[in-house]
């Protein structure tokens, strides 16, 4: 699972609140709980992120595969893969805003700039950062935040347009080296002075394509 997977499910869930306001009721929680509930005792950033976690069929990623609602437990768990201030997309944020050192919220990391960091949390909303009760995405200062943990994600598959060029070149130029196959009328065609019969079995351009007709209608 990659950081962008994790990434675009969060990006899906933007605008998730919970209801009634100020109830922590919300689809995060009855997942978590296996049940409805409600009340004060039921925060959900961190259930958020465990959701994400478990859509995104990499449960092992969060909290060694089992379940915390507790943000000072899941930084502690994963202190071995800690990073601070080279943030990048899908590490998971921890923040305080009270200037203490315990964690207060947790989020997901969409882009850091150095100075700003922009994630999306649940739980989160413009009159309380750790409390709110939607889904949104912040952006934030870094003086918020105590530092990230790095899930092992599976690398980007990149290639370069210059990649995919030598790959294609090579094999066109293993296709042209096949011969014809036992129903080919590579023959009739150059006798006819249609094609030249060479790259039997490879592409041809539009260019030699309109030049193979223009030549079967003379």
């Amino acid at each position: 699972m990659t950081a962008e997977r994790l990434l675009e499910l969060a990006r899906g869930e933007l605008g998730v609140t919970e209801h009634p306001r100020g109830s922590n009721r919300v689809k995060y929680n009855t997942d978590y709980y296996g049940r409805e509930v409600s009340g004060s005792g039921y925060p959900w950033c961190c259930v958020f992120v465990w959701w994400l976690f478990q859509r995104a069929q990499a449960a092992q990623l969060f909290f060694g595969g089992e379940r915390t609602a507790y943000c000072p437990a899941l930084l502690a768990y994963h202190k071995k893969q800690w990073v601070k201030g080279e943030y990048q997309p899908g590490d998971v944020i921890f923040f305080n805003f009270s200037g203490r050192n315990a964690a207060a919220h947790v989020g997901i990391c969409e882009k850091w700039d150095g100075s700003m960091i922009t994630t999306i949390d649940g739980n989160t909303g413009e009159g309380n950062e750790a409390n709110g009760g939607a889904v949104m995405r912040r952006t934030r200062n870094k003086k918020y935040i105590m530092g990230a943990y790095r899930p092992a994600y599976r690398k980007e598959e990149t290639m370069t347009q210059l990649q995919f060029d030598n790959l294609m070149a090579d094999w066109l130029a293993r296709q042209s080296e096949r011969p014809e196959s036992p129903w080919g009328k590579m023959a009739e065609a150059m006798r006819a002075g249609i094609t030249d019969g060479s790259r039997p079995q490879s592409f041809a351009t539009r260019e030699e394509v309109a030049t193979m007709i223009v030549a079967a209608k003379l």
